[in-house]
């Protein structure tokens, strides 16, 4: 996609952006204000107390909760890096943001969003490891390998992100600088830019591939072994006790990449940014607000742990 360059003598480099967010519902921003603080509050509390649930109870040191801990740890840094920011913008309906501070933004969502993309694909691996392979389980799922997959997942993605989003603000932006969207992402951004930026859409489709469709296929993979082994099981207890453990796993799965996958691998037209915005509000808030909800009310060692905390 190829646009023409404003003359010399008219071209404007914005040094800061406007976050539309819902400005088109000016009746409804104290409604949406405390609408997002509750949610924002009960995803800190939620995460937080899987958190420390995983740190704390004896019960929960096992691979499997490692992860989990893991996940609600970041499922609390991925939305600590939007909600605020939109927070403030409707408590004070200036919406201004920086070049620098966009750039910083959306830099941490990326670098997030691509650590949620691997650290989804480490659980199905575990999973799969403990329901076909459970004589090999305990050999290869050692602490030390846990901690190695877990730290591989949070640096894996932060130079090809730190690199594309430089890649991206790099571009003049002298078309309009007013984001139709609620934080600093690719989509929204690109469609700012002047000059060829054939290039920079390339690189975000080759991106979302290797960081949310490898990862996406190898939890499909997992998955499809675990149901071939699980509907080997002679007991009927068992094959639900097995479903049971995969299941809460598999919703935040399907609500994550669902919603990613088809805001950055679908065709972009002059009308996608009010679905952009829509979408990624499954990715950045929903999917960190059912996620305790999920684990916890499926969980009976989560529960259990619970209790004997709140009984502390």
């Amino acid at each position: 996609m190829k646009v023409e360059n404003p003359p010399e003598e008219n071209l404007t480099r914005w040094m800061d952006f406007v976050l539309l967010d819902f400005a088109d519902a000016p009746r409804l921003q104290w409604f949406l204000f405390i609408l997002f603080l509750v949610i924002y509050i009960i995803i800190l509390l939620g995460n937080g107390t899987i958190f420390l649930l995983t740190k704390v109870d004896p019960n929960l040191q096992t691979p499997m909760y490692i992860f989990l801990g893991n996940f609600s740890f970041l499922e609390t840094c991925y939305v600590s890096a939007t909600l605020p920011r939109m927070l403030a913008n409707l408590w004070t309906q200036r919406r201004t943001i920086s070049l620098v501070a966009c750039a910083a933004q959306m830099c941490c969502v990326l670098i997030l969003g691509a650590t949620e993309c691997f650290l989804l694909a480490v659980m199905a691996y575990d999973r799969y490891m403990a329901i076909c392979n459970p004589l090999h389980y305990p050999l290869v799922m050692t602490y030390k390998f846990c901690v190695q997959l877990v730290a591989g997942s949070w640096v894996s993605g932060i130079p090809v992100q730190i690199g594309q989003t430089y890649q991206i603000f790099s571009l003049p932006f002298c078309s309009s600088n007013r984001i139709n969207h609620f934080f600093c992402d690719i989509p929204p951004i690109l469609s700012l830019a002047c000059g060829d930026i054939l290039v920079n859409q390339m690189m975000v489709y080759i991106v979302a591939v290797l960081f949310v469709m490898v990862p996406f296929l190898l939890i499909l993979v997992s998955y499809g072994k675990i149901i071939s082994t699980i509907l080997k099981l002679p007991s009927a207890t068992g094959r639900a006790k097995a479903f049971s453990t995969c299941s809460s796993h598999l919703v935040v799965v399907v609500l994550f990449f669902g919603s990613g996958i088809i805001t950055y691998l679908r065709p972009k037209t002059k009308d996608s940014g009010g679905t952009d915005k829509v979408l990624s509000l499954f990715y950045t808030i929903l999917t960190p607000l059912f996620n305790p909800l999920i684990y916890s009310l499926r969980n009976k060692d989560v529960i259990m742990a619970l209790r004997k905390l709140l009984c502390k």
